[in-house]
């Protein structure tokens, strides 16, 4: 499952990449207004705290959100400290080794409501399946999939045929989240 953040300035389409992933190849899993954003891997010392793998860009992200859950269950983020793409957390309620050991394996959630974005920004399951159209308007297919590549993302676009996108200035005019609507400027071969 991929989650980024993205968001356009006067002209220009910048992207943050705030991104989720689970390994089924899934699209973005949301449960009401929740996002899942990691896996409890392990414990960490004998005080309770977690190990967390995050599929957030930053575990900075995570630890902003001030909770998570678990399931239906809330637990604030007490402390928290990055550890290269990990979170070590201290949960409130999760007092020893034998508490966090229970917690391995469960996958972790955070709120809408507790991960702000700026104006204008949104997640990219946002738009997964919008109407991706061409400068003049005409549907070339849906936003299937966001691919995570080292000089850029690249939007998958399921139509009549498959275009890949990259997700830079250049191809991505315009993309209007609420009204599901990505408009693109293709090139030959796209």
């Amino acid at each position: 499952m991929l989650v980024f953040v993205s968001t356009a300035a006067e002209g220009d389409t910048i992207i943050f990449h705030y991104y989720l992933f689970t390994f089924t190849g899934g699209i973005a899993m949301e449960t009401g207004n929740r996002i899942e954003a990691g896996r409890i891997v392990n414990t960490h010392g004998v005080a309770g705290e977690v190990k967390i793998e995050v599929w957030l860009d930053s575990p900075q992200f995570l630890r902003r959100c001030g909770r998570i859950f678990l399931g239906d269950r809330a637990l604030r983020i007490l402390s928290g400290k990055v550890q290269k793409n990990f979170l070590i957390a201290k949960l409130e309620g999760v007092e020893d080794v034998n508490a966090a050991m229970a917690l391995k394996g469960k996958d972790v959630f955070i709120d809408r409501a507790d991960a702000p974005l700026p104006k204008g920004a949104y997640f990219i399951q946002d738009i997964l399946g919008a109407s991706v159209q061409d400068e003049e308007g005409k549907e070339i297919g849906r936003l299937a999939d966001v691919l995570e590549r080292p000089a850029s993302n690249i939007y998958v676009v399921q139509g009549e045929e498959e275009h890949l996108i990259p997700a830079v200035p250049e191809f991505i005019l315009s993309v209007d989240a609420e009204a599901g609507i990505i408009r693109v400027h293709l090139i030959e071969g796209m």
